[in-house]
């Protein structure tokens, strides 16, 4: 059974997108600037919870981060974008696949 002490919750800001994260969580975002390997820091946190503890940030809560390790950088599936004009003889295909980053979060930082 997991223990539910001390289980830091934060909400980070990445990419234009919030995400809820917690220690241990993978999750996919919008592709960063960062080799497989390397360690990222976000330090755009907008809520922190500490087990019944909730911090919310104006708008970032100082003093706040969240570490995390790149795991993966990869591309989503293809997306078929056609465009058609009836009777017009008009037709464009275009494909488009979005990179993005596979983190794991490390830790959650209260200065």
């Amino acid at each position: 059974m997991k223990d539910h002490l001390n289980v830091r919750v934060a909400v980070i800001k990445t990419g234009g997108k919030q995400y809820r994260v917690t220690e241990g969580e993978r999750l996919s975002v919008e592709k960063l600037p960062k080799a497989v390997g390397e360690d990222v820091v976000f330090p755009e946190v907008l809520v922190l919870q500490e087990d019944e503890k909730v911090i919310m940030g104006s708008p970032h809560v100082a003093g706040a981060t969240v570490q995390a390790k790149v795991l993966e950088q990869s591309r989503a599936r293809k997306l078929l974008i056609f465009k058609k004009r009836r009777r017009k003889n008009y037709r464009r295909k275009n494909g488009h696949r979005q990179p993005f980053t596979v983190i794991e979060i490390n830790q959650i930082k209260i200065a």
